[in-house]
């Protein structure tokens, strides 16, 4: 009798022809086949993503123009109407002056008291647009909020502003006009 063994050789052929029906099954049962796409198709799909970049690109050049254009707008409006709050915050001194100018009969009383509350009106316009006054009597003289005018000998501290001629102003903090002022220097 005779066994029926298969040679080495046959063996081998026998797994890999097992090894190639179930690729072809698998195949068949994931419903693709995994194959490198054409030239064409690579070609169609890069094509198709650099139009995509490029419109992406043209709606951001598109927004940063759109930005850019807003942005000189604003500045624009910004320096046009930067008077505006004060402009509103003057009306009121405006009108009080008027009513004074145009009141008949009034005697240096009734003129007196009337500039006073002007003169407060216009406080308080300063006040709630960032103007703040500099009197700056006893104080250190300091070069970026007084000019000195001259000096004066002076028994005390060198340097300390005795009187103010006139006062200074600052917007927010910065100097719009120093005060002028008489400082106090040593004895010789």
């Amino acid at each position: 009798m005779q066994e029926n063994n298969p040679t080495p050789d046959q063996a081998l052929n026998a797994q890999e022809a097992d090894h190639a029906d179930k690729a072809a099954e698998q195949t068949t049962a994931e419903g693709h086949i995994d194959t490198m796409p054409s030239l064409e198709e690579a070609v169609r799909a890069a094509e198709l993503k650099a139009q995509e970049h490029h419109d992406a690109w043209l709606r951001a050049k598109a927004e940063t123009e759109n930005l850019r254009r807003r942005a000189q707008e604003d500045v624009e409006k910004a320096h046009k109407y930067a008077g505006e709050k004060f402009a509103q915050a003057m009306l009121p001194v405006k009108d009080s002056l008027e009513a004074a100018l145009s009141a008949e009969n009034s005697t240096f009383e009734n003129l007196r008291d009337g500039v006073e509350i002007t003169l407060k009106q216009l406080v308080s316009a300063f006040e709630s647009t960032g103007v703040a006054a500099v009197d700056p009597v006893g104080e250190k003289f300091d070069p970026n909020l007084h000019q000195a005018i001259s000096a004066q000998p002076h028994d005390g501290e060198p340097n300390t502003v005795l009187t103010v001629l006139q006062k200074g102003y600052t917007l927010h903090g910065r100097v719009i006009r120093p005060a002028l002022v008489i400082v106090s220097a040593a004895k010789a």
